[in-house]
């Protein structure tokens, strides 16, 4: 695959000494990201999760552990988009290859069975904006039929908590993209402020960020400096954490009073978790 090289951790014996001499890191967040994941699910409306960018790594490899034995799938999509810079054609060529390589073609949208949902940290929306449009264009290109595929998008941004005030703006609410698509197919969910920031902001990442100008310079082999061991160890910590009972009951108990639950999908997998 011609993505930046990411350890599969939920088959950690590939690290070899990696973690050697490295202290397993406090999880300080686990709580606020528990809770957060299973809202996500929730509002996922049984879809295939895809993680978008790198700021969600972590709650991928806590449900990497958590749903590995569910019927779920789990994908990353590490692309990220330049603000105020358009995206060349190449580079749309490239956005192409790379939702290929994990399923994801107008052709394939419009015969699956689940929507894919796409997950990411989210403040004013540009980057779902923009893979909602290149998306639309390859759709309209390859002339699938979009009454059908636009019932396969779904979106939910995780959005740093604030005020319940019903005056509140959100960030979809203005956003004319969003009106192509049934409603209730951009969601969000929000997150403690402090864990928004340390995921979206500061937290080490175990790939290079992957800027679609100079993506040939990211196919290198994973970084391997002592803070990136540091990040390894928390990342394979969480998918270790997302295994136990304690944690997947987290998750479970975080879908209570969700819509979906009136569901069976959401039933399920709420009782697996349990």
């Amino acid at each position: 695959m011609n993505m930046p090289l990411r350890w599969d951790l939920v088959t950690p014996d590939q690290l070899g000494t990696m973690l050697d001499d490295v202290e397993t890191p406090e999880v300080w967040y686990l709580d606020a990201l528990a809770e957060c994941a299973g809202k996500v699910l929730a509002r996922s409306g049984n879809g295939d999760l895809v993680f978008v960018g790198r700021s969600l790594d972590s709650m991928y490899d806590l449900l990497g552990g958590a749903v590995q034995d569910a019927d779920r799938v789990l994908r990353r999509f590490p692309v990220s988009f330049e603000r105020g810079r358009g995206v060349a054609p190449d580079e749309v060529r490239r956005v192409r290859e790379m939702a290929a390589e994990i399923g994801i073609t107008p052709r394939s949208l419009a015969r699956r069975e689940r929507p894919v949902t796409f997950v990411d940290v989210v403040w004013a929306g540009g980057t779902f904006e923009r893979l909602f449009t290149l998306l639309e264009d390859w759709i309209d290109e390859e002339r699938e039929t979009w009454p059908a595929i636009r019932r396969k998008l779904r979106f939910v941004g995780v959005t740093s908590r604030t005020g319940t005030s019903p005056n509140a703006r959100r960030w979809h609410q203005d956003a004319d993209w969003v009106r192509k698509l049934p409603a209730s197919s951009v969601l969000n969910v929000s997150l403690e402020p402090l864990v928004w920031d340390y995921l979206g902001n500061s937290q080490t990442k175990l790939t290079w960020p992957y800027q679609l100008r100079r993506w040939r310079e990211y196919l290198r082999e994973a970084k391997r400096d002592e803070r990136t061991r540091t990040a390894l160890a928390e990342a394979v910590h969480l998918v270790a954490l997302g295994r136990t009972r304690e944690v997947q009951r987290k998750i479970a108990r975080a879908m209570d009073g969700e819509p979906a639950l009136s569901e069976p999908w959401l039933r399920a997998l709420r009782s697996h978790l349990t």
